[in-house]
């Protein structure tokens, strides 16, 4: 048996699909945050043994992990949020409700693979190189260069412009915001419970994932979510910045195939893994696909000088490892993807 924690949602019902497909026997425990279901949704598939209620409660969890051979922790609030006022409920949806898990898991003497949802936020700004002075990390951006439209980093030796490059795994972590701070915690205690159990422990660190199912019309959804929301409303996607951030835009039914994988390698795959498609995009370029296939009135991205003080200007990925000890690389290309998720069903959350 294998638990998928956070089953119902996106990337964590793509997995139970999966899992199925190839035979496997799933129980999901999910709670339907109210932030992104208005109800049990549609697609869930009948096969897997459900489990409705929050993993941060103790008995919740002991009950979802009686049994279970394996673990993939897909529960979490996710998103750069509205603002530090959001800061307890990120901590408790991820950090508290990980912790939770695991505490049933030693409970029960769990020695198996947990496989835990990461994010490529746990790296905050991206890889970098001077001219002079080589690969450096920019310290986060400050208020007046974003008042000033100074959008891009600067060597913080020189002040000389920099070259975005990709981060590997061996990039060390550097969150730059609440969310991607408690990623970054989720990790390290997964790490810790698979040191003191003799557990295989594998933090996948997503990249932008988009597709369907995605929560629309909330502030906790990817910026895909975001542009595809003001499409289907007849508005414009509004852009920050000057839309050159760049990201590694990756599908969800790839993502979920990395899941699938590194819960069922027949070896021990312990450790972190970037799962990116491996060909980054800016979000300018994004907004632009979407909108060129969405069939609605043909809408132009504006582009405005507005930013998100958490938000960290470039970061994409090499999926090397993952490749070579996952056996995974991505299938859905870019103008693909984007064609599909322009007509494709997101969730509504509930309001009030």
């Amino acid at each position: 048996m294998i638990l998928v924690t956070g089953g119902a949602g996106f990337v964590g019902s793509f997995v139970v699909d999966q899992l199925l497909d190839a035979g496997h026997e799933v129980r999901v425990v999910d709670r339907l945050h109210p932030g992104a279901h208005v109800r049990r949704p549609d697609y869930l598939d009948p096969r897997a043994e459900y489990q409705w209620g929050d993993i941060a409660d103790p008995a919740v969890a002991a009950r979802a992990v009686a049994g279970v051979g394996s673990v993939c922790h897909q529960a979490a609030m996710v998103g750069l949020g509205v603002d530090f006022g959001d800061a307890r409920a990120y901590v408790r949806d991820n950090d508290l409700g990980t912790a939770t898990l695991l505490g049933a898991l030693h409970d029960v003497a769990f020695a198996g693979r947990v496989v835990v949802a990461s994010s490529m936020v746990v790296y905050g700004e991206g890889a970098y190189r001077c001219e002079r002075h080589g690969s450096v990390r920019p310290p986060p951006r400050t208020r007046s260069d974003l008042d000033a439209h100074r959008w891009e980093p600067v060597c913080p030796e020189c002040g000389r412009a920099l070259s975005a490059a990709v981060v590997t795994e061996e990039t060390a972590p550097d969150p730059r915001n609440v969310y991607a701070a408690t990623k970054l915690h989720q990790e390290h205690l997964c790490a810790a419970y698979g040191r003191e159990h003799g557990a295989d422990v594998v933090a996948l660190r997503y990249h932008n994932v988009y597709g369907p199912r995605m929560p629309r019309d909330t502030p906790y959804a990817g910026v895909a979510s975001i542009f595809r929301s003001a499409l289907a409303s007849g508005c414009a996607p509004r852009v920050f910045e000057d839309g050159g951030q760049r990201r590694d835009f990756v599908h969800v039914t790839d993502v979920a195939r990395a899941n699938v994988l590194a819960l069922t390698a027949p070896e021990p795959v312990g450790g972190a893994y970037n799962v990116a498609s491996g060909a980054p995009h800016t979000v300018l370029e994004m907004a632009r696909a979407i909108a060129a296939a969405h069939p609605g009135a043909a809408l132009e991205p504006e582009v405005v000088p507005r930013y998100r003080l958490g938000d960290v200007r470039h970061v994409f990925g090499a999926a090397d490892s993952a490749r070579v000890r996952l056996g995974f690389e991505a299938r859905v290309p870019f103008r693909e993807g984007m064609r599909e998720f322009a007509t494709a069903q997101l969730r509504g959350p509930q309001r009030g």
